[in-house]
């Protein structure tokens, strides 16, 4: 399992807590950080994602 998956899963957990934080505490700021965090960890695991594949399609 490559680390891209790893890393951008724990950051879209992260940032969903931040994006529920933020709207809970009526904080935009805190809220909008979260979602730019989240759909980084989305890109960043969908690569990882990707880099499984190519991986796995090389080995057959």
């Amino acid at each position: 399992m490559d680390n891209d998956r790893i890393k951008g899963a724990a950051k879209e957990v992260k940032g969903g807590v931040k994006e529920t934080l933020g709207r809970v505490a009526d904080d935009k700021s805190t809220e909008v950080e979260g979602k730019v965090e989240k759909n980084v960890g989305t890109a960043q695991r969908k690569l990882g994602e990707g880099k499984d594949a190519l991986r796995d399609a090389a080995k057959d």
